[in-house]
This record gives structure tokens, sequence and C-alpha cells, in this order.
């Protein structure tokens, strides 16, 4: 449901990582709805062609996909010169590019630790630094939101690179909300609760982790819907909060309040069970490793 007015965001520029699904798609069609042009990245070219011009499509708003890893500083530095080139500076950048799985930390791989880290944490201040540096050097104020956890306050069992990176960004937020201010830079974040979609659910909720992460567990008795999320997105890029600046705002229900909403039930599978997660990742990860060669 939207419930702001039309236009709100007319004259808006944004850029969503990770914005071909998922989340990042839910929140770059709120802001096309409301009158901003939207760039959103990934590493899937043909992903977010897609989603652009569906979005485009559905709203008559500019969307652009371009492809991009964000683990890559010079590949980010590439595409914001390319976005800056193409109507100039952007007002809004959310850093929603992710990846997780659930793993006994114990098991976990260097290579496996990076593949998070390397883009929750060094490709968001990549893409941060890129965008800041440009906007503090030519006067231009802007927003930027950062999509984290809950977990960054109680710790993340069994997600742990995750829980690290997005804490990190967290100190970030908070950090560079102080240091950039002055120069009319905000930064806030979102810590969303369960909002399920594929690419998190079958890395975070197989069928074999019987978490038990059902509306029970979440003192309202639901999941979150996808406009409710929208909705924080569009409030926290529009000018209307422009004294809000160095928040986390928990978007979950009060699970994690109330059960810690995190992954610390799963301290009572055996290795049988993580066998059959890791064989479950595994496919999830091969399917979309197939998707990336077409």
């Amino acid at each position: 449901m939207n419930i702001f007015k039309d236009g709100l965001l007319k004259g808006k520029r944004i850029l969503v990582t990770g914005g071909g699904t998922g989340l990042g798609e839910v929140m770059a069609e709120a802001y096309a709805k409301l009158g901003a042009g939207v760039y959103i990245c990934g590493r899937r070219a043909s992903v977010l062609d897609e989603t652009a011009k569906k979005i485009s499509d559905a709203t008559g708003a500019k969307v652009k996909g371009i492809a991009c890893d964000i683990r890559v500083a010079e590949a980010v530095e590439d595409m914001i010169a390319q976005i800056w080139v193409d109507g100039g500076a952007l007002t809004g950048l959310v850093n929603n590019a992710a990846g997780n799985f659930i793993s006994r930390t114990k098991d976990l791989s260097p290579r496996g630790f990076n593949a998070i880290a390397d883009i929750v944490f060094r490709g968001s201040f990549y893409v941060t630094l890129a965008c800041g540096k440009r906007w503090i050097e030519a006067g231009d104020k802007a927003s930027v939101i950062s999509i984290l956890t809950t977990w960054i306050w109680n710790g993340g069992p069994f997600t742990v690179p995750s829980a690290m990176s997005k804490a990190g960004l967290n100190i970030m937020t908070k950090s560079l909300a102080t240091e950039w201010g002055p120069n009319g830079i905000r930064l806030n974040a979102i810590a969303p609760g369960p909002f399920p979609t594929k690419g998190a659910w079958e890395r975070l909720n197989p069928k074999a982790s019987n978490r038990g992460e059902t509306s029970s567990t979440i003192p309202m008795g639901r999941v979150g819907e996808m406009p409710e999320l929208a909705n924080l997105a569009v409030f926290l890029m529009s000018d209307g909060c422009d004294y809000l600046t160095g928040q986390t705002i928990a978007l979950d229900g009060a699970m994690h309040l109330a059960s810690g909403g995190n992954f610390a039930a799963m301290s009572a599978l055996g290795d049988e069970d993580w066998e059959r997660i890791r064989g479950e990742i595994r496919s999830a990860n091969d399917k979309d490793k197939a998707q990336r060669a077409v």
C-alpha cells in the first residue's frame, strides 16, 4: 500500500545495489512509482535489464540496470562515474546487495567467509565512498540507506560472516552520519526481520534446518510484507526527515526483542542435519551459477 503523495521523489536519482531481485527490486519499484530516476546494479545483466524494463513499463520512470561486481573497487568506480555522466549526481544510495548462508562457523573456509564479507562489508563501503567523495566535492546533499539485520545488536550464530559484515556497516552508518553530517549527507539503516524472498529462504531456511521460524516466533504473528519495507525505505529517502541520521531501525514485528531473531536454536542440530543443509545450499548456488551463465 502506497502511503505517500504522488511525485514525492520527483527529481531524485537513486542507486539500489542488488536491485534486480528481492527486496532491492521492491525498493527500486517504490522509488520509481514516486517519480525518482532509479539505477539498479548486480552481477547478472539479463536480470537487471528485465527488472529495469518491468519497473519502467509499470511506472513510466527512468530505470536503468548496470552490471557491476561491487566486490571490485575499480568496477564500482567505473559504475559510479558512468551514472554521474548519465544525468548528474545521485541523490540517494541504497546498500542492499548481500549474500548469506547458514553454516557452523567451524565449517567455514576463508573463501566462504570472504564470499559474504567482500559483498556486504567491502562492496557496500566501496559504493558509499565512491558516491560520498563526489557529493562532498560538489557540495551535494544526499541520503544513504543500508539494509542490515537485527543480528548487529545481539549476534548471529551460524551466520557469522554476515553478522560481522553488517555490524561493520552499522558502525559505518553511525560514523559517517557524524563525519559527513556537515556536508548535508545523511546515513541511516534498516534491520528487517523475516521478509521471505527466494534467495534468502533457500540459503537461510532450507527444509533440512528445522529452524522453526514461523509466525509463532514473531510477536505480531506474521512475517513482513514487502510494501512495509518499501514505505520505510521511501521515508528515509525523502526530504521530510532531513534531521534523521545515524539511526538503524528494526522492522521485524519485535522478533529480536522476543526471541533474539537469530539462528541460536540451530545449536541442537547434528552432523547429519548440517550435511543435508550444505547439500541444499549447494543446490541453490548451482542454480544461480547456471542462470548467470545464460
